[in-house]
């Protein structure tokens, strides 16, 4: 049997086969962090795509935490019963499970969709209508052109913290099968982890140690506000890709402390904490620094980043550098991905019964209904 189709067991969470659709924001919620009859349709078709776990796009804790204006929030109880009612169409038609990743922007939020502007996502000012103040470890702007965030007293950051826990139970509430906890990608997170960007002197700046503690103390304080054993994973950057950031043996020491805390995954991802960065991209870029975090791990891996073809996957699952694939803008391409990847490596999938009768000449054993 192929690797990429075999059960993966996170937590108490067990996926039919290792195929991760990874959070990719939508852009498409409304201004008051609603979800929109975009999601409905996206997430839809992820359910029916076969994939062994869909994670939804990162989903903002705070009305300033939101990347843009247009991020999806569940920091009210309206927001979390509006994606209950869809949850719910959702498993009449497909058993796939549904995860949430929890996010904070910190100092790249208050931004424009990005196609709005000619070049990635330009921050909107706080004067205006669309924008806000950010916020941060510290007062150092992602950019030179953006407005300084304001620096989070220990009281706000709590403030956070427990902002967390409390989207964490609507998402349990809402009927959200897993949360993973969005530190990558030089969100707030991220931003308290690096060097570059956490310049504090408090007891969350300066050390390894002190630069950690809000993620931990972040993720410990989602492990209190859901049931026992409710699986809770973790996205890490695994370094800044600029010198005197971030590094994978930080990465490394990070993600066995939260194995210790309870996480049933890392999700390793990298990049985004400064502009300055320079990453050598090419297919499967990141695998490297999932194989490394899962040398000093036992819980499952998760790697991504230029995973786009079938063999690819299922190779970096044989050499055993990750435990599981993450896509997600080759499954915005194509949503039937895991369909064209069974085929290929000779696997059968499940889908929805309505499915049945478009299997191709030629793979008679492709397809078999959802259980």
């Amino acid at each position: 049997m192929a690797r990429l189709f075999q059960p993966l067991q996170l937590g108490t969470l067990k996926l039919s086969n290792r195929i991760i659709i990874a959070p990719m924001c939508q852009y498409s919620a409304t201004e008051q962090g609603q979800i929109s009859y975009w999601h409905e349709q996206q997430w839809g078709t992820y359910a029916l795509s076969g994939a062994g776990l869909c994670i939804v796009e990162a989903t903002a804790v705070q009305p300033e935490g939101r990347i843009s204006y247009a991020d999806l929030g569940l920091w009210n109880d309206e927001q979390g019963e509006r994606i209950a009612v869809l949850l719910k169409k959702i498993k009449t038609v497909s058993p796939v499970p549904f995860a949430i990743q929890l996010a904070h922007a910190g100092r790249k939020a208050s931004t424009e969709k990005p196609w709005n502007v000619s070049h990635g996502k330009a921050q909107i000012s706080s004067a205006d209508e669309h924008g806000w103040q950010t916020v941060a470890p510290t007062e150092l702007a992602f950019q030179e052109s953006d407005e300084k965030p304001h620096a989070l007293t220990v009281a706000e950051l709590k403030t956070i913290q427990q902002d967390f826990a409390q989207a964490a139970k609507r998402a349990v509430e809402a009927g959200f099968d897993l949360i993973e906890l969005h530190a990558a990608h030089g969100y707030l997170m991220h931003q308290f982890m690096s060097p570059l960007a956490n310049t504090r002197t408090d007891g969350y700046g300066g050390s390894f140690e002190n630069r950690i503690r809000m993620v931990m103390e972040t993720f410990e304080s989602i492990k209190k506000a859901v049931p026992d054993n409710f699986p809770v994973g973790i996205r890490l950057s695994a370094q800044d890709w600029v010198e005197g950031g971030w590094t994978l043996e930080e990465t490394v020491a990070l993600s066995k402390q939260l194995e210790q805390a309870g996480a049933v995954y890392i999700h390793v991802s990298s990049g985004g904490l400064h502009p300055q960065q320079k990453i050598d991209v090419h297919a499967s870029y990141q695998v490297p620094f999932a194989a490394q975090v899962k040398e000093n791990v036992s819980i499952p891996v998760i790697a991504v980043g230029l995973v786009t073809e079938s063999m690819q996957a299922e190779g970096i699952l044989e050499y055993e550098q990750a435990d599981a694939v993450g896509l997600a803008r080759a499954m915005l391409y194509d949503p039937r991905w895991p369909w064209h990847a069974a085929a290929e490596l000779g696997e059968t999938i499940q889908i929805a019964p309505q499915y049945l009768r478009c299997q191709p000449h030629g793979f008679r054993d492709l397809f078999h209904p959802f259980e």
